[in-house]
């Protein structure tokens, strides 16, 4: 028997991209933080990658969804495949994109997937600026993830404390008891918060010299991120770990010089929140911050990425209700499959035949709902009953495998439910025999 998962490590990526493409002369890899010669052990569970500036015109946006996803998250999503990573979900608002990827192995230990967004800009009537979110519950806690960009430049401080605020007001959810992004147990903000450096008596020549006499501290003493946090004003619920890299804006192109054109900053930021009151029997929640840093090498924009990495603790002992499938062979195109009568199904609820290695769950061959199934009695199993879904896909394939994945769907919350082993295409159809565990 497999030992219980007591904590998660998850990394977070922020990144204003500043409309640019990938690079194929600059590697992701580094700023993964992962190796082809790495420990499988030592990966992370979950990856969080928040973009701010993708490029966001009428044509790129409508190319972007009908391909799923833009090039920078296809980018990561190519290397993230090679070591067993599915994307989970998605969310975009024009520029700003955040996606979150698993370990295969914990796809179905995670409940209550939702994404949402919130516009900020010209007064909540545009989406250049705002708010992209992912939640979910992992292993019995839950998580929620949220990437912004806020409103720049230096003398705008009271607008980004107004898009602060209307996010934590406005951006809500659907799951009881965690509608609002502070209500979740563990809580993590990303992104291009835009916060610069007070005084005016400070050019970014003067920001500059600072640096390189590795004079940060001083310069984080004039940050208005940590003064509009001390005084109550924004971001006063989280913390951030201590900050010990330069500046992340702004950088001339293809460059690890600093624009003085513009005061340089720390605008790209990652905080968190632990909501640790005893609310669980079973565990005490808490987080460990691993690392906090930037990335000088990635010249592509005119921001330098920002990384961070957590161990978060959730909860050993949750039973999660999953269907199991059972028995799989190809024969013709149908599967069928059995769940106990103690398992409801959803009428949104639907059933993929993906390729085994896919790498996320928009790359399903065919899909039917189960609401759509035929049922038929089993002999002598009165408490069940085997339903029935036929695909209409001719494109299967003999030398390839295949798995069958169930996705529970309610209103904007998805679940992953089941996943089925892996099985050889052979002429005729799919037959799958299942049971909920």
């Amino acid at each position: 028997m497999a030992c219980p998962v007591k904590q998660l490590r998850i990394y977070f990526v922020t990144w204003n991209v500043a409309t640019k493409f990938p690079s194929l002369q600059q590697d992701l890899h580094q700023l993964l933080g992962i190796t082809p010669y790495a420990e499988p052990e030592h990966w992370p569970d979950l990856y969080f990658i928040g973009l701010q500036e993708v490029k966001s015109q009428p044509q790129n946006i409508v190319l972007d969804y009908i391909l799923f996803e833009d090039p920078w998250t296809k980018a990561f999503r190519d290397i993230l495949k090679k070591y067993d990573y599915v994307k989970i979900r998605s969310q975009r608002l024009q520029g700003l994109v955040l996606n979150a990827f698993c370990l295969r192995k914990h796809l179905t230990h995670l409940r209550s997937i939702e994404a949402q967004y919130t516009r900020t800009g010209f007064g909540g009537m545009w989406g250049n600026k705002g708010a992209v979110s992912i939640r979910m519950a992992a292993y019995g806690v839950s998580v929620c993830i949220v990437n912004t960009h806020l409103t720049p430049h230096d003398h705008l401080l009271a607008d980004r404390i107004s898009d602060y605020n209307t996010i934590v007001t406005d951006h809500t959810f659907t799951v009881s008891c965690t509608t609002r992004i502070l209500y979740h147990d563990y809580i993590f903000w990303i992104g291009d918060l835009n916060f610069r450096l007070n005084g005016e008596d400070l050019t970014a020549v003067d920001i500059d010299s600072m640096v390189k006499q590795k004079q940060l501290e001083k310069l984080l003493e004039r940050d208005q991120l940590r003064m509009v946090m001390r005084d109550g004003q924004a971001f006063a619920e989280l913390t951030e770990n201590v900050v010990t890299f330069p500046p992340t804006y702004k950088y001339e192109f293809e460059s690890q010089a600093f624009d003085l054109k513009r005061r340089p900053s720390w605008t790209d930021r990652i905080l968190y929140k632990v909501n640790a009151v005893d609310i669980y029997d079973d565990i005490q929640l808490h987080t460990v911050q691993h690392t906090y840093k930037s990335h000088s090498n990635y010249s592509v924009s005119d921001h330098k990425p920002v990384t961070g990495e957590f161990d978060i603790t959730v909860r050993p002992n949750v039973k999660d209700d999953v269907v199991e499938f059972q028995d799989c062979t190809m024969a013709e195109h149908f599967i069928s499959y059995r769940l106990q009568k103690d398992f409801t199904a959803g009428n949104a609820d639907w059933i993929g035949l993906f390729s085994n290695e896919f790498s996320s769950l928009d790359d399903y061959i065919v899909y039917e709902y189960v609401s759509r199934g035929k049922s038929t009695s089993v002999p002598g199993e009165s408490a069940a009953s085997t339903e029935r879904i036929f695909f209409s896909d001719t494109a299967l394939r003999l030398t390839e495998t295949y798995c069958l994945v169930y996705v529970a769907q309610r209103g904007d919350l998805m679940e992953i439910l089941g996943l089925s082993p892996a099985f050889t295409g052979l002429r005729g159809p799919i037959e799958v025999n299942a049971s909920s565990t």
